[in-house]
């Protein structure tokens, strides 16, 4: 049952303490620079409908010099945020517990360099779309960018009917929790195609995504597919609601997506070079791609840079490697599948960044990378960055106040490790994004902090109190020693493989 202030979105569990890439300050900025267009220098940032406020939060501590301003109507989720800024001192995040008609009404506002919406957009009403719209218009400044996610067409097309079974199977067990709700839209799902119903059956990758929901966390499955308010959309159909902000598409936020190569065949991209209309040709490429998931970047007021200008920028930008590169896989994935990167490319590249945090100049002045051109150096870069084998750097400038910010922030998070399993992304202060980084690890972290001479044994005794056990082979380890075996074979992986990184990330 829906509560009144909720108007039909899920309040009776809350979201998941998720952080999500695409936000970065650095990697819109990055994502504006492939193509060609200009991007604010931001100072001022706003997420509509943050959820638990984890990814504003770690924004917050990587980018000091950003005000940022975010709102969710769940006031439990923003009590959450409010005590994790407040315990990591973060100074420079206000988060409200608004509906967007009362944030939209607000006047103590500034404008803002980003606007961003993560998992909003295709989950709620008309109304709260065109109020979504109506801020932007209003608060987004000139040059602006606005960061938007939603589920897409014609890619949900086939599962459209996998949701609604599921709605229907919730509908039988009103009255009840969520979760039983959930279960109980599970297994009408399951039974129907237990019984050869003919959707399954007819309907390539149902059951296999069906299997797929049911091991997803219920948090998120409550919130994806439970809303009173669902809509996938067309990109032209999304580009035509922020056309009326006076917003113009420039590019994915994914940065593979903009990868051709692994995405589309050489007459699909034959059809989509025909296509003069950008709008159009990025609504065809969905149907090319069977898109599912669009995370789109629009600006108000697309200048593109003469290329002199973006050469600057280019040569001033530096990049490092965060993985270990002997246990990379040279590979990435795109709508045609798995392919392998080029070795005469990509080895000496990682090579180079492994060393330091070289800017664009800096590899271009290695001969062996001189020979592959700038045009094929750029792509390069934004494969690895795309890919998450390499991160954007940020400037010097400031660097002191963002190291003590983040060591701040990532403490308070690795505090919480003690009792909670929920918060799993630590911030680099060297490339202002976030490391994966669970329970298990944050108390090796936190027993090396105070100087535990045994890590597995103050894990197991963390855990051990809170009830938990862990996992082998999916089946949870009854016994003491048992679980401390698992902890230590953890450990030697955490030593051996997380912590350098953690290091070449700045985290400790």
């Amino acid at each position: 049952m829906t509560t009144d202030w909720s108007a039909g979105y899920m309040a009776e569990i809350s979201y998941t303490h998720g952080f999500y890439r695409e936000l970065t300050p650095s990697i819109l900025n990055f994502a504006a620079l492939l193509s060609g267009h200009r991007a604010p220098t931001p100072l001022t940032y706003c997420e509509l409908g943050c959820g638990q406020g984890y990814s504003s939060n770690l924004l917050a501590a990587a980018y000091p010099e950003i005000q940022f301003h975010a709102t969710d109507f769940n006031p439990a989720q923003v009590v959450g945020a409010r005590d994790l800024a407040a315990e990591a001192g973060s100074d420079n995040i206000t988060f409200y517990e608004d509906s967007f008609a009362e944030f939209l009404a607000r006047t103590d506002l500034p404008d803002f360099d980003i606007i961003s919406l993560h998992g909003i957009y295709s989950w709620v009403s008309d109304q709260h779309r065109a109020e979504i719209v109506e801020f932007i218009r209003r608060r987004l400044r000139p040059g602006g960018l606005v960061y938007i996610s939603y589920n897409t067409l014609p890619g949900w097309a086939a599962a459209m009917p996998l949701r609604r079974l599921m709605v229907e199977g919730a509908g039988m067990a009103a009255g009840q929790s969520i979760m039983g709700r959930i279960d109980q839209a599970l297994s009408l799902a399951e039974s129907v195609s237990a019984v050869n119903g003919r959707f399954f059956s007819t309907s390539p990758g149902m059951v296999d995504r069906l299997e797929r929901i049911k091991g997803q966390p219920r948090a998120y499955v409550a919130h994806e597919y439970f809303n009173q308010h669902w809509t996938p959309f067309y990109h032209g159909d999304v580009a035509a609601e922020m056309a009326k902000a006076k917003l113009n598409w420039i590019s994915s936020a994914h940065l593979l997506d903009r990868l051709d190569a692994i995405n589309l065949s050489p007459e699909q991209q034959q059809i989509l070079a025909q296509i003069g209309d950008v709008t159009r040709q990025e609504t065809l490429r969905d149907f090319m791609v069977n898109q599912q998931f669009r995370r789109d970047i629009f600006v108000k007021g697309a200048v593109r840079l003469p290329t002199g200008a973006l050469r600057v920028l280019w040569d001033a930008q530096r990049f490092m490697l965060s993985v270990d590169r002997t246990k990379a896989a040279m590979t990435v994935s795109g709508a045609l599948g798995e392919a392998s990167l080029q070795e005469e490319v990509y080895v000496p590249l990682m090579e180079a960044l492994e060393l330091g945090t070289p800017s664009f100049a800096e590899l271009m002045a290695q001969p062996a990378l001189a020979a592959l051109g700038v045009q094929r150096l750029q792509q390069a870069l934004m494969v690895l960055v795309g890919a998450g084998y390499a991160q954007l750097v940020l400037p010097e400038a400031g660097a002191d106040v963002r190291h003590r910010r983040c060591r701040a922030f990532n403490d308070a998070v690795i505090r919480r490790s003690l009792w909670s399993s929920e918060l799993q992304y630590l911030i680099s202060p060297i490339y202002g994004s976030a490391m994966v980084m669970d329970q298990v690890s944050q108390l090796f972290l936190l027993a090396r902090a105070e100087g535990a001479a045994d890590a597995p044994a103050f894990a197991w005794d963390v855990l051990s109190r809170n009830g938990q056990r862990l996992l082998r082979d999916g089946k949870a380890l009854l016994e003491d020693a048992d679980n401390l075996a698992e902890l230590r074979e953890k450990f030697m992986a955490f030593q051996s493989g997380a912590l350098p990184l953690l290091r070449r990330a700045g985290i400790i």
